[in-house]
């Protein structure tokens, strides 16, 4: 059985990825699928005027918002899946994640956003490149 984490943001690209799994298990392989979504930590010039409660229903509320069209694809393909909603920078907490499951492999889409080292990968794709050693599978 492939453990295969999948990030991501709601995006096109990131449900392509979602899709390309989907396409593996229906191939025969026996997949275990963990989708993730890595909401941003907002700054402390404003969670020092928010109650805790209010950011905490904040990032629920944006992490299930970009999980729904995954999970919908997983639930329409039939197949089983954990969710996670992590806090953090995302190539990091992304690679955190997959040493704690033990994942075999990350697939994720690719965006052209960000810095120059973004241009060709987003820049969450190049940190995460850095920072793993599961290997990624890149769907564009």
């Amino acid at each position: 059985m492939q453990k295969i984490l999948v990030p991501t943001d709601g995006s096109d690209v990131a449900l392509r990825a979602v899709k390309h799994v989907a396409q593996l298990a229906a191939t025969g392989l026996e997949v275990e699928i963990h989708l993730v979504n890595v909401q941003p930590a907002l700054p402390q010039s404003v969670t020092q005027f928010l109650p805790a409660k209010t950011i905490a229903d904040y990032h629920d509320e944006e992490g299930n918002e970009a999980l729904a069209a995954a999970e919908a694809l997983l639930k329409e393909a039939g197949l089983a899946y954990q969710r996670y909603l992590e806090i953090g920078r995302a190539g990091e907490t992304i690679a955190s994640l997959a040493a704690e499951l033990g994942c075999d492999q990350i697939v994720m889409g690719t965006r052209g956003l960000g810095a120059v080292s973004g241009l060709l990968l987003g820049s969450t794709t190049t940190s995460l490149l850095n920072l793993t050693s599961v290997p990624v599978t890149l769907v564009k």
